[in-house]
């Protein structure tokens, strides 16, 4: 019976383990820096316009409190990514998939759709890869 012994590269030699700390920063950051942004207006100053009417009529509020409630979601998922990277790559994933679902519905945003669907695809990756990542 073989015992399976798992040898370690360097980070510089490892690429996998490269791109799982890119993916995992940025899909920390991005979504912490966008759901303080719900707050603060300072990238979008109208992040209404994004919002499908079927959305705003289904969550609780205006479409401003929408918005809040969304910022507050988006910087949740950032932590969730930033310590449980398995998970949180699914659920940045799945919360894209609503936002293109929601640009989509509003019309006239497709190019922002489509740029989501790529992070969508990269947010899957990265939960791919932690997958594959050892445990520590």
């Amino acid at each position: 019976m073989s015992t399976r012994t798992e040898t370690r590269l360097p980070l510089m030699q490892d690429g996998s383990r490269q791109a799982f700390l890119l993916l995992r920063g940025v899909f920390t950051v991005a979504p912490i820096l966008f759901g303080l942004d719900k707050f603060l207006r300072l990238l979008t100053p109208d992040w209404e316009r994004y919002l499908a009417p079927w959305m705003d009529a289904i969550i609780p509020g205006d479409a401003r409190t929408a918005m809040l409630i969304v910022g507050g979601v988006e910087i949740v998922a950032g932590i969730v990514v930033a310590f449980l990277p398995r998970f949180g790559g699914y659920l940045v994933a799945a919360w894209l998939f609503g936002i293109i679902i929601s640009l989509v519905s509003v019309g006239g945003y497709l190019d922002v759709a489509l740029r989501d669907f790529g992070l969508l695809v990269g947010a899957l990756a990265l939960a791919r890869l932690a997958s594959a990542q050892p445990r520590r």
